[in-house]
């Protein structure tokens, strides 16, 4: 039995224009806001790409965004012209709402979406939902991170969306590889029953999704893609990044309280596998859970480091310093209970996460201590100095992290293995 989805988590769509082909195939969403110089252009290569190359009865789905522009009216027009094309308008903004809101109520068999720039080639369109026309797989993206993936964008930008992707392997046990590539597909009915349990209205969309998915054994099939950034993106890297880290934090924490119906869902849609990520071929014992607990604290250390920066400017040293900690160490906390000491479950989250906060607290005292004895000596560093030496404050902080949480999580093995004889 499906369990009951939190309430308040649907949005208000209107459907303007619906002049398609009922129960196609594919249906392709294409979230839109203020895209008027675009919005034309794509839709038409879209539409022709579709009549060309697909041979699956299939529709195209504007879904407008409260635009303020045109938008709109150019969307309805292009409905009206084109066959196989519907607009969709939600009053509210947010690429993750408009995405739940069409898919749960899509009669197609799949449901996909990619961005209105047309960055990824529409030749990986085929490869994206074979798998799940087939049903060999529940859910398909495109990733720019697999080698045989050819991708133009500046330094920055593969920076940031490959520290983000390492810190979801290490922090989340996520094996997906890319979670923010504007290429995905999955089949509505796993759609219907997943997205209601998927909170987040913006970009993070996709990655909580993701990380649902593989928590409750659904098949993610990953097809490599060519994409080209387009520079003129409206995405705003820095408080997307800081929307993403909170994400995090709140999915992880989620998980590691058991407030998601993760069994149930698993035994409704999901497939007969084992949860969690697989350790085969991982040291055991302390050298193991030293490794992992490293590859944890890399993770954690970049996205601080991230965070500090980005809240730097407009909060100062120490206040960054005590939100970029108190985000990373809730997170922290559930990917050392996961996968650095294999803790499974929601017995004793609570405890584990409040002792977290307590080594979050010694923590902020060593590294606010550190700022506190440089400003001292030198009121005039810059905010990288700051940085360079709150990161080897937490140097300290870690390896008092490690002992501490080896031996709570020591304690919680033997009480699981207790009750198991």
């Amino acid at each position: 039995m499906i369990p009951e989805a939190p309430p308040g988590r649907t949005a208000q769509m209107y459907t303007l224009t619906d002049s398609s082909t009922p129960n196609p195939v594919l249906d392709i969403v294409v979230p839109v806001y203020n895209e008027q110089a675009d919005i034309a252009s794509s839709v038409r290569r879209l539409a022709d790409h579709l009549r060309l190359h697909v041979p699956y009865a299939s529709r195209i789905t504007v879904a407008d965004n409260a635009s303020t522009d045109d938008t709109l009216a150019i969307a309805v027009a292009l409905a009206g012209e084109l066959d196989g094309v519907r607009v969709v308008h939600l009053e509210q903004k947010g690429r993750g709402r408009a995405l739940s809101a069409v898919w749960q109520h899509s009669d197609a068999e799949i449901v996909a979406y990619c961005d209105v720039d047309l960055s990824t080639d529409l030749n990986a369109l085929m490869p994206l939902i074979a798998p799940l026309v087939s049903r060999h797989s529940d859910i398909a993206i495109g990733t720019r991170l697999s080698r045989s993936a050819r991708v133009v964008r500046g330094p920055k930008r593969e920076f940031i969306s490959r520290s983000y992707n390492l810190m979801l392997r290490t922090a989340m046990g996520a094996r997906f590889s890319d979670a923010q590539c504007g290429f995905k597909a999955m089949r509505t009915d796993i759609a219907r029953e997943l997205l209601p349990f998927v909170a987040d209205t913006g970009w993070f969309f996709d990655t909580e999704l993701l990380v649902l998915a593989e928590q409750i054994g659904l098949r993610i099939a990953e097809v490599p893609v060519d994409w080209v950034d387009d520079p003129d993106s409206t995405v705003d890297i820095v408080p997307t990044a800081i929307a993403d880290l909170k994400g995090c934090a709140r999915v992880g924490l989620a998980l590691a309280m058991g407030r998601l119906p993760i069994a149930q869902l698993r035994a409704s849609i999901g497939r007969d596998r084992a949860a969690g990520p697989q350790l085969d071929g991982v040291p055991t014992g302390m050298v193991g859970q030293l490794a992992r607990f490293c590859v944890v604290g890399v993770a954690s250390t970049l996205a601080y480091a991230m965070l500090f920066l980005a809240l730097h400017s407009f909060l100062g040293a120490q206040i960054s310093n005590v939100v970029a900690l108190a985000v990373t160490a809730v997170l922290n906390t559930a990917a050392n209970r996961r996968f650095s000491f294999g803790i499974r479950g929601r017995d004793n989250a609570l405890r584990h996460q409040l002792f977290g906060l307590g080594v979050f607290l010694f923590g902020w005292l060593v590294t606010s201590g550190a700022l506190l004895v440089l400003h001292t000596a030198a009121p005039d560093a810059t905010k990288h100095i700051e940085l360079m030496i709150l990161v080897t404050a937490n140097l300290v902080a870690t390896l008092t992290r490690f002992i501490g949480l080896r031996w709570v999580f020591r304690k919680a093995s033997a009480h699981h293995t207790e009750v198991a004889a």
